[in-house]
């Protein structure tokens, strides 16, 4: 592991483009950039232990080589992206929301509503770059969040160098790279509490000698004052105190989710595509060469290929010699429920919801029982979500609390009826927040407007609501 004071300690000895370029490789070592590297494959549907997979066969010299007459399909399973996309969705699909700071204003058509504070500060798009960093922490393990000023940015494991204290193990600074190709320019940007370093490569294969115009660290909130005699002028800058990268673990394991589940998954595709080729290469029929006891093992390997490459031979049948076709079915029954059972253990292990499990028509009990493994699972991601956002909101200065509506199928039209019956017993808002049909950003609007039919009906009486003056 390369930490902070590793990095220190190079760019005292050289300078400090050095010790970037060090920690950059060092970091593209480890075990967890190259698991990193791997999940974005399975998440692609891209099963490398398929792709590079080759049949062999031994040839009359007792030679192991690659089998081109073979059939070669490579089918890969997309487990890996669909139940991780399970996992965050359900938790994140619909946005958090926060209670603590909301305040009542007036619409433009000068309704009174309820706003969420909290939410307009950390801005339109947080919602969704939240949903971008957690997925992303699902499937690397931590992903990082990097607040600027009103916008969170996603660094990815693969594009980010963490710099952990030795002694704290808190993140004391860090480091993001990309390039567009090997060939190109590399950028890397170092993000240190004190601002941050902006440096560049020069194009060449794999080139990663780093220069910068300006070594001086470049604050992370700037004020500029515009005037029309003078322009645009910048008459303040100031960091946060402390670094605005923050860590976003996808569990308390702090492994990605591609751990104990790449044998499953390689298993099924290898299951899949062999049964695919098995069908290709027997094609239903098969020969028995007889009286040709005479032909030795080269002339027989000789006679397989020609006929599995055009599926005919000559045969010189004078002196007695014959070839029988006969049918041959490929066994189906074993492997289909060796693969059903591998499907119900990636799903549980795992920990997520396979709908062919839930019958149509089921009970909210039914329903609930299913979803108890899922949240189970996000209950630790969520406490997961909620200590990230919790160290956003500190540097944006605010004290607050994500809450969660969590995206599941239901019984709704059972779950509608249960609150109905209840709701002589509750309060408006809590009968909006039960009704699994409602998000939580749209109760604060329905209850601004039955207000406002609540104050035209006092201030009105003949607009009850059942049909009848008041006299």
């Amino acid at each position: 592991m390369y930490t902070y004071q590793d990095f220190i300690k190079d760019t005292e000895q050289t300078n400090e483009a050095y010790a970037v370029k060090t920690a950059i490789e060092r970091h593209c070592t480890t075990e967890l950039y190259k698991t990193a590297k791997l999940a974005d494959q399975y998440d692609q549907q891209r099963n490398p232990t398929i792709n590079d997979y080759v049949r062999t066969i031994f040839n009359s010299m007792g030679v192991q080589v690659e089998d081109i007459t073979a059939a070669n399909n490579r089918i890969s399973s997309n487990f890996f992206h669909r139940l991780n996309t399970q996992r965050c969705t359900y938790s994140l699909g619909n946005g958090v929301s926060f209670t603590d700071h909301v305040e009542k204003a007036t619409d433009e058509e000068g309704k009174e509503v309820k706003i969420d504070t909290t939410k307009v500060r950390l801005g339109n798009k947080f919602d969704t770059d939240l949903k971008k960093t957690g997925y992303k922490a699902l499937i690397h393990g931590v992903s990082f969040g990097f607040w600027n000023v009103k916008r969170l940015h996603v660094f990815p494991v693969t594009e980010f160098v963490p710099l952990w204290d030795e002694e704290t193990g808190a993140l004391r600074a860090g480091i993001r790279f990309w390039r567009l190709d090997d060939d190109k320019p590399m950028t890397a940007v170092l993000y240190r509490e004190d601002g941050f370093v902006t440096y560049r490569s020069e194009r060449g294969l794999n080139n990663m000698t780093f220069h910068t115009e300006d070594k001086r660290p470049k604050p992370y909130r700037v004020v500029i004052a515009s005037t029309p005699a003078d322009g645009d002028e910048i008459v303040g800058e100031s960091n946060y105190g402390v670094l605005p990268v923050v860590p976003f673990w996808g569990s308390d394991l702090h492994q990605s989710t591609l751990i104990g589940m790449r044998e499953k998954i390689d298993s099924f595709d290898l299951i899949r595509s062999g049964f695919a080729n098995d069908l290709q290469d027997v094609s239903q029929i098969y020969w028995i060469v007889e009286n040709c006891g005479g032909m030795n093992m080269s002339d027989l390997m000789k006679l397989r290929d020609k006929m599995r490459i055009t599926h005919f031979v000559e045969a010189d049948t004078e002196d007695g010699g014959h070839i029988t076709p006969y049918t041959q079915e490929v066994p189906y029954q074993a492997r289909q429920q060796y693969l059903d059972s591998i499907r119900a253990g990636i799903y549980e292990d795992f920990g997520g919801l396979d709908v062919h499990t839930v019958a149509a028509g089921a009970t909210n009990d039914h329903i609930d029982a299913a979803y108890q493994p899922m949240d189970e699972n996000a209950d630790d991601f969520e406490y997961q979500v909620i200590e990230f956002v919790q160290q956003i909101l500190k540097l944006v200065g605010i004290e607050d609390t994500p809450v969660f509506k969590r995206n599941r199928i239901s019984n709704q039209k059972e779950q509608t009826d249960m609150v109905m019956e209840a709701a002589q017993y509750l309060d408006d808002e809590t009968v909006l927040r039960k009704l699994p049909f409602i998000t939580v950003d749209e109760i604060p609007d329905i209850l601004a407007k039955k207000t406002t039919e609540r104050d035209m009906t006092i201030a009105d009486p003949s607009l009850d609501d059942t049909g009848e003056d008041e006299e």
